[in-house]
Order: C-alpha cells, then structure tokens, then sequence
C-alpha cells in the first residue's frame, strides 16, 4: 500500500512538473493591443553619392603648369584662379603689338600737322589762282604765267590728298593691329584658369609643373547645390514616387539621417535590375562629403491618419488568408483581415476594433488553432 501510494505521489509530481515546466511554456504568448495611430508609407532603396553636374576645368591649350596651389577637398569661389599655363612669348608678343600701335598713333599726329599745313597752302595757292585767272581772262598775264599758278594749286590739292591716304592706311594698320593684338590678348587670357562656379575640388588630376596637352582635364569640381544620392528603387515599388516627396538619407560613414526630397526621376528603367534612378537632394549637405559613399535611402510616398495598426509580428497566414489570432477570455481565434498598408514595423487594416486583443505566434512554441487556450506572458 505503501509503495502504491509513492507511486502515486511521483506520477503527481511528474504531472505537476510537466504542466509547470512544458505545457504552460508552450501555450504562453505575448500579445498585443490594436492601436489607432498615423502611419507613413515609404519606399526604400540603396544608392551612392553623386552629382548632377561635375564641372571638369582645364586649358584648351596645352604647356607646363604653373601656380597650380590648389588642393582636393578646398571649396573655391567662382572666379578664383586654379592655374596658369605657360604662354610662352605670347605677353611678348602683345607688347610688341601694343608699341606698334604706338608708334603708328604717333605717325598719325605727326601727319595730321603735316595735313593742317598742306590745307593751309592748298588755300592760298587757290587765292592766287582765281586771281591770276582773272587776270588771263583779262590777258593781263601770258597763258604760261597761268598755268603755273594753276600746276601749283593742283600740286598743293594733291599733297592734302596724299597725307590723308597715309593717314587712313595707317589707320586702317591700327584696326588690323588691334584685331591682333585683341586675339592675342584673348588666348592668353585662356593660359590663366579660373573656377567657372562655386565648389569643391573634388580630384586634381595632375600636379604643379606638369606638362599638358590641349583639352586636359585640371581638376573636378562639384557646387554642392548639385550633390544629391543616386538611389535605385525596384520598379514594382517606386509608381508611387513624385518629384518633392520627402525622404531621409543615412550615409555608409554616418549614423544621422539627413534629410532631403525627391528631385529627379529617370525616364528610362534600368533593363538588367528592372530599378528605377530616383535621385535624392540634400535640405543641408553633410560636409564634408565624400562622392561614390553608399546611402540608404527612406522615401515617403504617402501619410496615413488614424488609422488602425497593428504591429508586423502579429500578422500571419491561416489557411492561406492573411490575418490576426484573436484574444478573448483566453481563447484564440483567427480572423482574416484586409491589409491596407505596410511600413518598417507595421500593417494597416481596417477590419479590427481598438479593443481587440491579437496573440503574437512563436514558431518555437505551440502552434495555433481554432479555439485554442492560452497563457498572455
């Protein structure tokens, strides 16, 4: 009787240990309550830093460098000299021009008096004529007096006319001098390189002294107006993408969330990935920047209010329909539910009250049912 008894107590015990320690665990879950809340939409993608315009700077003439000081990562305003290409005798050149110029202006003084002086004998010498032609018609003086008179009146009115044919071609040398020189002046303006916009030096391609040819690329610069994420989003989630939607960008080198918007879309999808190219403008760019890092990129595309939400753990798949197990006095019950949206950590639906109580299933623990009995942690 005695042993029977022990027996008994043991089976008791082992029962009462199995309950305790193995069935109460497995039919313990958590669960959560239905809230009523906002809820925003978003789109996410991975993309790299880059810009919409980088302004390669060089000489269309090529020569060695000089004053070649600048450096990568030094932000330059518009108009501040880069380089300085070796011209040669071009300055030589142009000063040479220029004293020529001189020098033909001083001509040109020169024979504006000689002008002046041969208009003034010009004149008198037609005094003279129209007096002694008076004076032939009269026969008060022989044909050959006359004539005289008269070869020196023309002579004179040809001497006013030749000074101001030289006068003119030396005017007309000065034009073509200074159409010269001008040129001349040009191309050397074209040696001395000056950044075209406000930026960043972005590469430096070559080094101080270096010898270059025509076309060669000095350095990159980048406005930081221009900076933005090239991000690619799968096509079947990025439809509802627009131009000025908000979006946060976290970069490979930081923690922060920048903030930023939605400025570019490309028009053709990539036909490899099937991504779309949506570009990501900063509000205030991170400096310094670093083109070619890796962001991820948050796109909101839509805000929900008040609307029913559920945390994404406590959705699952009953008899291949999406829903919900259902709390009440400790019993469970599936119930289908419509859903409206996802987000990172939840669902929207519409098919649940804000009293409900929803069990969140652990594949390690029991498996659920239909009218099954539980334990809430």
């Amino acid at each position: 009787m005695k042993r029977y008894l022990m027996y008994i107590t043991i089976i008791i015990i082992l029962g009462f240990g199995f309950y305790s320690k193995v069935y109460i665990p497995k039919h313990t879950f958590k669960t959560t309550e239905v809230n009523i809340a906002d809820m925003s939409l978003k789109v996410n993608g991975v993309g790299n830093l880059g810009a919409k315009e980088i302004y390669k700077v060089g000489s269309i003439y090529g020569g060695k460098v000089f004053s070649f000081e600048i450096n990568e990562g030094d932000f330059i305003k518009k108009g501040t000299l880069i380089a300085k290409i070796d011209s040669v005798d071009l300055s030589d050149k142009i000063d040479e021009l220029d004293a020529n110029i001189k020098r033909i202006q001083s001509d040109i003084k020169a024979l504006k008096l000689d002008k002046k002086s041969a208009i003034t004998s010009y004149n008198y010498q037609e005094v003279i004529y129209k007096k002694n032609y008076q004076l032939f018609k009269k026969e008060a003086i022989s044909e050959l007096d006359f004539k005289k008179y008269k070869t020196n009146r023309d002579v004179s009115k040809l001497q006013v006319g030749s000074i101001s044919s030289k006068i003119d071609s030396l005017y007309a040398q000065i034009i073509q001098l200074e159409a010269s020189s001008d040129g001349l002046k040009q191309r050397l303006s074209r040696y001395i390189i000056l950044a075209p916009i406000d930026g960043y030096i972005t590469k430096k391609l070559i080094s101080n002294f270096a010898i270059i040819n025509p076309n060669q690329t000095l350095v990159e610069i980048v406005n930081p107006k221009d900076v933005w994420v090239e991000t690619h989003i799968d096509t079947r989630i990025s439809g509802d993408v627009k131009l000025g939607d908000f979006a946060t960008v976290k970069l490979r080198s930081s923690d922060i969330k920048y903030k930023g918007k939605v400025t570019n879309i490309k028009p053709v999808n990539n036909s490899v990935t099937n991504e779309r190219e949506i570009d990501i403008s900063f509000d205030k760019l991170p400096i310094p920047f670093y083109l070619e890092e890796q962001a991820i990129v948050d796109i909101t595309i839509k805000e929900l209010k008040n609307i029913i939400k559920i945390p994404l753990t406590a959705l699952t798949t009953y008899k291949e329909k999406n829903g919900v197990w259902i709390v009440k006095n400790k019993i469970i019950n599936f119930k289908e539910i419509k859903i409206l949206a996802y987000s990172n950590n939840g669902v929207a639906t519409k098919n649940l009250a804000s009293q409900d109580i929803l069990a969140i299933p652990n594949p390690k623990k029991k498996t659920f049912t239909n009218g099954m009995k539980i334990y809430n942690d």
